[in-house]
């Protein structure tokens, strides 16, 4: 950006992650530089910054008001969260062009630090969406007389962390349903599915195991299937726009008729994606697992389970929680499908990964192209701090047997 003497206008923000990418939570310190090359004097009225973050959505819709009569109805809403502006150099006004008390900036480069907090209260994850979008940036003006200003925004991404060790999350999910196919006067057999998943919240990249039972007495080929979607709800003036994406996809085997099949713990893969959104006002974010049954000719059977993508992974407490009360909670007829009750020891990381792999594994975030592709924005650094990390040793012995509750050490199972 060239103009006149000022030769560059640059925002850079203080990262505090491995990443270099700038981001945030609620409550956090926002710092960074405003830098400004020059190539003679100038002399200027202003520089600031203004920062703002708002969630805003918009659609069109039209409208037919009689048999010769359209319209379009737009549909707008908004919700700031913050709009914070500072001076760095000069003073307030800047809606004249007089000479007075104006600042000399010499030839050369020059530094601007600003600094902000942001709000205590729960902020909207950065999102992207079809109708919508949540969006947090700073934005720096130079004011001059007789010149236009010279702007330039620079975005910074906010995350409002979801912690999935929260017993809401740890829950299972499970459910059972039936169908019966009908073909003019003759009824076939019916079709059952039962589905279950040991928890609601998970993070991007972990597998969801899928624990289901269908039985096919139709007389009908039908296909087991799961998939993963992704709701977006937009909403303005009472009204609600949505739209729903495919994430990820399983297929089973081709069931003829009278067969059954089982899934014990047939894993579906989280690929990257944004966290759930669930205390905008105008913009939510959701998730869900659809197991269903794909039947020709007819309507599927499917059974719908609910999912939160949260960006605090579990803790090694929250899985033999999630373990413990899948167990204690499941007192259907399927409780054959869930995990045994003292499962047995998982390989060590040595078993599964060799040395081979775990060096290739620490290859510099660059190497990892394609997830750099998939990924949105800041969501990399965090998959990248948790990737390589060893699994916790597993053992089902106490060993601290005889010590009250509140002594045992954070870590028992070790």
């Amino acid at each position: 950006m060239v103009l006149g003497k000022v030769k560059s206008l640059t925002i850079s923000f203080d990262c505090l992650n491995d990443s270099n990418v700038p981001v945030y939570s609620s409550g956090d310190t926002v710092s960074g530089r405003v830098n400004l090359e020059v190539t003679g004097e100038i002399r200027v009225k202003s520089l600031k910054i203004h920062a703002r973050g708002h969630a805003k959505v918009r659609w069109t819709e039209s409208r037919n008001a009689g048999s010769n009569t359209a319209y379009t109805q737009n549909y707008t809403e908004e919700v700031e969260y913050f709009n914070h502006k500072d001076i760095l150099v000069g003073h307030e006004r800047d809606d004249d062009n007089s000479e007075e008390g104006l600042h000399t900036i010499h030839s050369g480069r020059h530094e601007y630090a600003f600094s902000f907090e942001l709000p205590q209260t729960p902020l909207a994850t950065s999102f992207e969406g079809r109708h919508g979008s949540v969006r947090y940036w700073v934005k720096a003006e130079l004011h001059r007389p007789w010149f236009l200003p010279v702007k330039l925004k620079k975005e910074f991404t906010v995350f409002e962390h979801i912690d999935i060790n929260t017993p809401s999350l740890l829950s299972p999910q499970a459910g059972t349903k039936e169908k019966t196919l009908c073909c003019w006067f003759c009824t076939s057999g019916p079709i059952s599915l039962s589905a279950k998943i040991e928890r609601k919240g998970y993070t991007p990249g972990e597998s969801i195991q899928i624990f289901a039972e269908i039985e096919n007495c139709s007389s009908r080929v039908v296909v087991p299937k799961a998939a993963i979607y992704q709701t977006q709800a937009f909403y303005a003036k009472g009204k609600m726009k949505e739209v729903k994406q495919l994430v990820a996809t399983l297929r089973g085997d081709s069931l003829s008729s009278g067969k059954t099949e089982t899934w014990n713990g047939k894993q579906l893969k989280i690929p990257p994606v944004s966290p759930s959104i669930l205390d905008c006002s105008i913009i939510r974010v959701e998730y869900s697992l659809m197991v269903y049954v794909d039947i020709p000719g007819a309507m599927d059977l499917f059974l719908n389970l609910p999912l939160v993508i949260g960006t605090i992974p579990l803790h090694p407490f929250g899985s033999r929680t999630s373990s413990v009360s899948s167990q204690c909670s499941m007192n259907m007829n399927w409780l054959s499908l869930t995990l045994p009750e003292r499962p047995e020891a998982p390989p060590s990381y040595a078993e599964v990964v060799t040395e081979e792999q775990r060096q290739s594994s620490l290859a510099p975030i660059g190497a990892c192209e394609d997830l750099e592709r998939a990924l949105p924005g800041p969501l990399l650094a965090y998959i990248q701090e948790f990737r390589f990390l060893p699994p916790p040793l597993y053992s089902e012995i106490d060993p601290n047997p005889d010590q009250p509750m509140d002594d045992r050490p954070s870590f028992p199972y070790r």
